[in-house]
């Protein structure tokens, strides 16, 4: 396991630097950002993994650039929480699996939530199915985790401000996989 932890830690030193198009922080600062949010809203130690960890699957994904320009879906969240789940307990991997259906609902659910949406989670709103029925609605809520994945999805867009000083790439990635090795 703690070859896992290594890997995921080399995963973001190598692309961690990587932007997307309407996003105005890196995979690395977004990632570092919803942690933080995580920790200071009182989220157990597996929950702040899953927010620091639910877009490594853009990371994994094979896409170049920003998929969702070229009108690509890449699956991210299936990506990265199916990844996840060879390595940690569902109480990481679920509401990594489950953000993007947790910001369909939060659409469908909370106009207020739409109007806080950035560029590029807009366009792969159209891309990943958009409203939920009332239905799959019920459906998502039934589930376990999904409070842990509406939570997760919030902190995700908060989870994007240029503003926010980061410490050093370094540090950042020792506190990630600290928190790592914390929730095998």
């Amino acid at each position: 396991m703690e070859m896992s932890t290594l890997e995921i830690a080399e995963l973001y030193q190598a692309k961690g630097n990587l932007h997307y198009d309407g996003e105005g922080v890196s995979q690395l600062a977004h990632a570092w950002q919803c942690g933080q949010l995580a920790k200071k809203n009182g989220a157990d130690p597996k929950l702040q993994l899953a927010a620091w960890l639910h877009d490594i699957g853009h990371l994994l994904s094979k896409k170049a650039g920003t998929p969702t320009t070229y009108g690509h879906d890449d699956r991210h969240e299936l990506i990265g929480g199916n990844y996840l789940a060879q390595i940690f307990s569902g109480d990481v991997s679920q509401p990594v699996l489950m953000h993007v259906l947790a910001k369909r609902y939060l659409v469908t659910t909370d106009p207020e939530y739409l109007k806080s949406l950035s560029s590029d989670s807009l366009r792969s709103l159209a891309l990943q199915g958009g409203l939920m029925p009332k239905e799959e609605c019920e459906q998502f809520l039934s589930h376990p985790y999904a409070g842990d994945a509406i939570s997760l999805r919030r902190w995700d867009e908060l989870g994007k401000n240029p503003q926010w000083n980061m410490p050093s790439q370094d540090e950042v990635i020792h506190e990630l996989s600290h928190l790592a090795r914390e929730c095998l």
